[in-house]
């Protein structure tokens, strides 16, 4: 959710100015880019090396550089920002942000700040409660900014109450959350399934296919970049799934079907793009099967058809998605897929098309919704492959 982002974060001079050399390596962590303020008091609990280490970035403090006489920008601050952070916030810079006083190059970039500004408060308990600090953080909610709420606890002057600046990591999950509530999926759940299936023969050999996973963890990536909760039900894979998305690895056919129906009722939007085996042997060896004859002949079974299990309970208030690859008949064959499965929409891949099907990272898809309306879209990437795709189920979400 912050990868790739341009945190600003204001420091102001507090002792719980000492955290914030943890919340940079956190903003960091979690792929962000990091640039530091100083107020001229906060250079007395936290040292400028020490962040422009962490950050990577050089610290400024005030409008000039005293050796250099080189002019600090605090407009191209502010505008370089997609989210500032003051965090701590201590009583007398609140009060100077809720007044539109700009008397260091912290307050002045806050007030030609275009971005989202999260404010987190620490001050002793007396000042908190105070009905100026109560009236100026209201002021400031006021404005748009978010005010991250100080927590109770034991307090530099030795009192217990509340006042602590928030812990830098509940920091970071607050902003994360924020990030998602403007987010077009944010409170829907999606169930996605990914990659191939493997049928054991016996312990060492399997029937299987081509299928890397790719596009479905795309379309993972994608729903939790909207804002949605994603769960992904992946067949083996070599690929490296983000920590934020709930997979659970499968094998079989058969292990794939229990999952999706484990973790279907509270799915908002379901989209079913693995690689299915349609049949999976019949009797499995539990032991290798040695090589004696020229030929050998393995019975098959159908394997449960996960897809139209699926479109015979989903419910009202569910969003259905089909993949259908195909090799002639194209159009017609994911059209039939589409009504005998009771789908909302299906995406069509044809392996007569250069570049698309399993293991590129390229995709050449149709996409046919309900209404029988078609798209085609031209050769491009699977992670744009996926922006089209939720584009699509968004627009079907408001109809």
């Amino acid at each position: 959710m912050l990868a790739g982002k341009n945190i600003l974060l204001g420091i102001t001079g507090g002792i719980a100015a000492y955290k914030t050399a943890s919340l940079v390596r956190l903003f960091k962590k979690n792929g962000a880019n990091v640039k530091v303020i100083l107020t001229p008091a906060a250079k007395e609990f936290v040292t400028p090396l020490t962040l422009a280490t962490l950050s990577e970035n050089p610290v400024n403090s005030s409008f000039f550089n005293e050796i250099t006489g080189e002019w600090t920008n605090h407009v191209d601050l502010g505008l370089w920002a997609d989210l500032f952070v003051i965090a701590p916030a201590t009583a007398n810079t609140i009060a100077k942000m809720a007044n539109g006083i700009s008397d260091n190059l912290l307050l002045a970039t806050y007030l030609s700040c275009k971005s989202k500004v999260y404010i987190a408060p620490a001050m002793d308990l007396d000042m908190y409660i105070h009905p100026s600090t109560t009236k100026n953080l209201m002021t400031l909610k006021s404005y748009g900014n978010v005010i991250i709420d100080a927590k109770e606890g034991e307090l530099a002057s030795g009192l217990v109450g509340k006042g602590r600046m928030e812990e830098p990591e509940q920091i970071v999950e607050d902003i994360k959350k924020n990030f998602r509530k403007d987010k077009s999926l944010f409170g829907k759940r999606v169930l996605i399934t990914a990659g191939p299936t493997f049928e054991k023969i016996d312990p060492v050999r399997f029937i299987g296919n081509n299928s890397s996973g790719k596009m479905g963890l795309f379309l993972a990536e994608e729903a939790l970049e909207l804002g949605a909760e994603v769960t992904l039900v992946i067949g083996p894979n070599n690929l490296d799934i983000n920590p934020l998305i709930n997979s659970i690895k499968i094998e079989s056919a058969q292990q794939m079907y229990h999952a999706v129906h484990n973790n279907i009722d509270d799915a908002n939007i379901i989209i079913m793009s693995a690689a299915v085996a349609d049949y999976s042997p019949k009797n499995v060896s539990d032991i290798k099967i040695k090589k004696k004859t020229d030929s050998l002949t393995i019975e098959l079974a159908p394997t449960k058809d996960i897809l139209k299990s699926v479109g015979e309970i989903k419910k009202q208030n569910q969003l259905l998605v089909g993949f259908a690859l195909e090799t002639n008949d194209e159009k017609e064959n994911a059209i039939k897929k589409l009504n005998s499965k009771n789908l909302d929409m299906i995406i069509l891949n044809s392996l007569n098309d250069i570049g698309a099907g399993f293991g590129h990272n390229t995709n050449k898809v149709t996409i046919i919704d309900k209404n029988n309306n078609v798209e085609d879209f031209e050769l491009k990437s699977k992670a744009l492959v996926a922006s089209d795709i939720f584009n699509k189920i968004i627009s079907l979400l408001k109809q």
